[in-house]
């Protein structure tokens, strides 16, 4: 009798541990939802400016040195033009910085609600023939 009380002891503490964990996993569940869709949006994002820079064809984007920023407030994960089910809007900042030696620095933030500093990365650009089209 006594070992059937310890064992329901023990299941109930179990459960209990169970259920205080559940919040936390929810949390680092979206947060890891977010943080994985604003990584594919920041490596597409470099990637197409990097393709873009590299053909000797485009004109610089740096006017006069001034570096070429371009905020897009509203970028959506599955990479459309409008929301998808269970889409999320993310705030894009790209910023090009003319090196003034034949290269570039691509520089690109992506932030999402509730946290306004998000990812960044940056990537050193030259010009190269082969990219010619």
């Amino acid at each position: 009798m006594i070992e059937v009380m310890i064992a329901v002891m023990l299941v109930a503490v179990g459960i209990m541990a169970m259920a205080s964990l559940q919040g936390p996993a929810w949390n680092t569940t979206e947060r890891s939802d977010l943080l994985g869709r604003a990584a594919v949006i920041l490596h597409r994002t470099l990637e197409t400016n990097e393709l873009m820079l590299m053909n000797p064809n485009r004109p610089n984007p740096c006017v006069g040195g001034a570096p070429f920023v371009l905020n897009q407030p509203q970028v959506w994960a599955g990479g459309q033009g409008a929301a998808q089910p269970g889409d999320i809007a993310y705030n894009v900042l790209t910023t090009i910085l003319d090196n003034m030696n034949g290269s570039w620095n691509v520089r690109v933030q992506v932030a999402w609600p509730g946290n306004a500093v998000g990812i960044s990365e940056t990537v050193v650009v030259t010009r190269q023939e082969a990219f010619r089209f």
